[in-house]
């Protein structure tokens, strides 16, 4: 077994997968907590689908790719909440609206980019974390390190701003300020984790960690720390699938990080539908 885990390190792709592996575990975790929190996973998904036309465009312009996926994702959160202030469009409306355009766009944009150029650029969609670079290395880092230091720093008025908004307001936090920073950590997130499950499948990288451990733990703190693992834990395990078994990476990890949340889901000690009855609704606290 020993043998098993430390045969592939010894290539440094794999080293480089690791490393991406394991801060790509744990940014998701933690935003995704807040995103459980606040019911916002189909904003997850809109993001995740809006990055692909400015990746694209980036390709095209010679530009670092992260840039160009950052810079789209932000504005579909902006035209999205445009739509949802602007006229009587509903929320959840306005980002299917916004990322199926968004995500239409990408797909045509990155057809016309393969015929004209003869590469492939289908590892966007569905991960590749076995084929990442030095410098992607760097980006990820660089984000992770970001986003942990804002969720640091802001941690008691996001965790405020989550679980009451408008006492939030009353208080005097800048709750749209708040609103906009969670939205940016999103989007960076994403753009993290876009060569390790592709922008199609990282919604389950978001949401499954920390919801596994929402239904073992109280707390978000806790949520935030044992999802962390999870996140870590699934990601790693997916890597080493996809090395030994010659699976895509992105579904092999989404695979090990929803089986945690079916095992959660069927044996919580606390919530468990195989564990007696339950009752409901149950809500992490602060």
């Amino acid at each position: 077994m020993l043998n098993g885990l430390t045969e592939p390190l010894q290539y440094a792709f794999m080293q480089r997968s690791l490393a991406v592996a394991i801060m790509v575990g744990i940014i998701c975790s933690v935003v995704g907590s807040y995103l459980m929190v606040q019911r916002l996973a189909l904003l997850g998904d809109a993001i995740s689908h809006s990055v692909l036309p400015g990746l694209a465009i980036a390709f095209l312009l010679g530009v670092n790719i992260f840039i160009g996926a950052f810079i789209a994702g932000v504005l579909s959160t902006v035209i999205i909440g445009w739509i949802h202030t602007r006229s009587p469009i509903k929320e959840d409306a306005a980002m299917g609206l916004v990322f199926s355009a968004f995500f239409a766009l990408g797909i045509t944009l990155i057809t016309t980019i393969q015929k004209d150029n003869k590469i492939d650029l289908n590892h966007f969609l569905f991960g590749n974390i076995l084929g990442v670079t030095a410098g992607e290395v760097r980006d990820t880092a660089i984000i992770a390190a970001l986003v942990l230091l804002v969720v640091v720093l802001l941690y008691k008025e996001l965790l405020f701003y989550s679980f009451d908004p408008l006492g939030a307001k009353a208080s005097g936090l800048p709750t749209g300020l708040l609103h906009a920073g969670l939205m940016v950590l999103i989007a960076l997130t994403v753009v993290a984790s876009m060569k390790v499950v592709g922008v199609i499948l990282v919604l389950s990288l978001l949401i499954a960690p920390g919801a596994t451990a929402y239904l073992l733990v109280p707390r978000l703190h806790q949520v935030m720390l044992l999802g962390a693992g999870v996140g870590v834990f699934s990601s790693v395990s997916g890597m080493y699938l996809s090395y030994y078994l010659n699976l895509p990476s992105g579904p092999a990890i989404v695979m090990v990080v929803s089986t945690l949340f079916a095992l959660a889901f069927l044996f919580s000690p606390r919530y468990g539908v195989l564990m007696g009855p339950k009752r409901w609704p149950f809500r992490v606290s602060r």
